[in-house]
């Protein structure tokens, strides 16, 4: 899985691939043209409350996570777009403006999408083992290629 994280005050690469955006409100300083973004994603940035309520505090980041996630759930679709790219080969580099390179959205953002691309991959496995299993009823238990994978909001 090839999903890079990046400060938008940092020079772009050639090896950055899909440079997307992800927070809501554009970064200071920066034009456009120096941010060489691919897409801005502010939907699923952090809720303005969340945000603020987190305040950059490290001693807050595992409860901004949980709370993060829950928020990125409501985001299904553009997310779907981001981990697909990433399972289809395509490096995906999530651009922030905050100081803290450790503990900021686009390492939560990177966070969940490892976390459901793995589930979206075990279920891919239990239902391959299901098709083998069941070769009578192998199209009943598992998808075939041209079937989207589950949507985030299924759990394994």
């Amino acid at each position: 899985m090839s999903i890079w994280i990046r400060r938008a005050y940092e020079a772009p690469t050639h090896n950055d691939g899909y440079r997307v955006l992800v927070d809501r409100v554009w970064p200071r300083g920066v034009t456009k043209k120096a941010l060489e973004i691919d897409a801005w994603m502010r939907d699923i940035a952090p809720s303005t409350s969340l945000r603020k309520w987190f305040d950059h505090k490290p001693t807050r980041w595992a409860e901004f996570q949980r709370r993060y996630f829950r928020e990125l759930r409501r985001h299904e679709e553009a997310l779907c777009e981001l981990a697909e790219r990433v399972r289809s080969g395509t490096r995906v580099t999530l651009v922030f403006g905050a100081r803290d390179t450790e503990h900021n959205n686009a390492v939560a953002i990177r966070n969940f999408l490892r976390e459901k691309i793995e589930q979206w991959r075990v279920t891919a496995i239990l239902r391959s083992a299901r098709a083998a299993e069941f070769p009578g009823k192998g199209a009943r238990f598992a998808r075939s290629s041209a079937t989207p994978e589950p949507s985030i909001n299924e759990r394994s």
